[in-house]
């Protein structure tokens, strides 16, 4: 990312990578850990050899790392194949474990990411389990008394973003926990936008999802970390790996890249936060003062540091997005997950925005490497040519 980039230039030279909610670039420290365990160190950590042992003490080691980030022990830490194998393990498992108590009822949201949503769908159509979905405010937001009416006495689970990665809203999940607590029911949040942005300490969660490409690490790295106390039903099986809850030979490799990135991230995740916020505020109040019609979506104040979200109405989403590329900007229109679809975003309506002005959404998810905030500002200034050039 150049911070010599030119505001005025149209050329796709220097360009401006905007959309970190779907992924982000490996980081050097993390590749340079991960290479031994790509070359040198190769074996099965499975295998009873030295080769093997040599590559689980190296996943153990990762296990325990990510575990003191996470407040949790290193035997809740179960390694999977990104957020969204981790948000179906979390949510399948943690149900299907729970049948046998008489436990048949999930409670969601609406504005979940479709690993959540679709793993819902698949408990009600197979296992006849029951889904509540809470109401969010139009920011986004779900209330301790909102989720206290959707909990039942057979409530198996509630699974709740801490983050969204559309909106950018943060829940009050030490608040939300407390609630899911006292029903006696256990809270999954999705961390995987939150990670390296909030702490995740003490927000009173038995289950917690990590995906180690909005960190630094390389795409097919994740982590559900899930207390052992809880039954939970393996979704992949096999060989029994993962102390049985998830089978399939180990990658030693982005595990250790997955704990690296953890790391740093938690290092540097109070100045990193201050920094961004910062510069992500000032781009967001020029470009409400340059387009007075771009209404930023979600909360205003409980949301990640480097996510802005607008609706332009009257305009549409895609072309903006266009426009903005053919200046050197790359942002997007909400979920990756999602890309494709024609459909306006069903966290946007979830908050009661209209479908024509959904469709106007564009997001922008900063690095965890400021702007400078003159860049941020001049940013502001294309989103605004961008505007009028689809406008017309």
């Amino acid at each position: 990312m150049r911070s010599t980039w030119d505001s005025t230039s149209e050329s796709t030279d220097a360009v401006l990578y905007l959309d970190h909610a779907a992924t982000s670039p490996v980081r050097p420290e993390v590749r340079a850990a991960m290479e031994p365990y790509l070359t040198a160190v190769f074996g099965n950590p499975a295998s009873h050899h030295t080769a093997g042992e040599a590559a689980a003490c190296a996943l153990e080691d990762a296990r325990a790392r990510v575990a003191r980030v996470l407040g949790m022990r290193p035997g809740d830490i179960v390694f999977t194949s990104g957020g969204t194998e981790a948000n179906n393990l979390a949510v399948k498992g943690l149900v299907l474990g729970a049948l046998a108590a008489g436990r048949r009822h999930l409670v969601v949201s609406p504005i979940e990411h479709e690993s959540i949503l679709e793993s819902a769908a698949y408990l009600a159509r197979f296992h006849d389990v029951a889904v509540t979905a809470v109401p969010v405010d139009p920011r986004g937001r779900i209330t301790p008394e909102a989720l206290t009416a959707a909990i039942r006495p057979d409530t198996a689970l509630v699974t709740l973003g801490h983050a969204n990665n559309e909106i950018g809203t943060v829940q009050d999940a030490a608040a939300l926990g407390a609630v899911a607590r006292s029903h006696g029911a256990p809270l999954h949040l999705d961390a995987v936008q939150s990670a390296g942005w909030l702490p995740l300490h003490g927000l009173g969660a038995d289950a917690l999802s990590l995906a180690g490409h909005k960190l630094g690490a390389p795409k097919g790295t994740g982590a559900l970390a899930v207390r052992g106390r809880l039954p939970l039903e393996p979704v992949l099986h096999g060989g029994g790996q993962e102390r049985g809850r998830r089978s399939g030979t180990a990658d030693v490799a982005g595990a250790v890249g997955l704990a690296t990135a953890l790391e740093l991230a938690e290092q540097e995740r109070a100045a990193t936060s201050t920094r961004v916020g910062a510069a992500t505020a000032a781009f967001v109040a020029e470009v409400q003062r340059l387009v007075p019609e771009a209404e930023l979506t979600g909360d205003p104040v409980h949301r990640l540091p480097g996510s802005a979200s607008f609706t332009f109405a009257g305009v549409s989403g895609e072309a903006v997005l266009l426009e903005l590329e053919r200046r050197g900007v790359i942002s997007s229109s909400g979920s990756a997950c999602a890309a494709g679809s024609d459909e306006p975003s069903h966290v946007l309506l979830a908050c009661g925005i209209a479908p024509a002005v959904a469709q106007t959404s564009v997001r922008f998810t900063f690095a965890r490497t400021p702007l400078p905030a003159d860049v941020a500002v001049r940013l502001a200034t294309l989103v605004a040519a961008a505007v009028e050039a689809v406008r017309g």
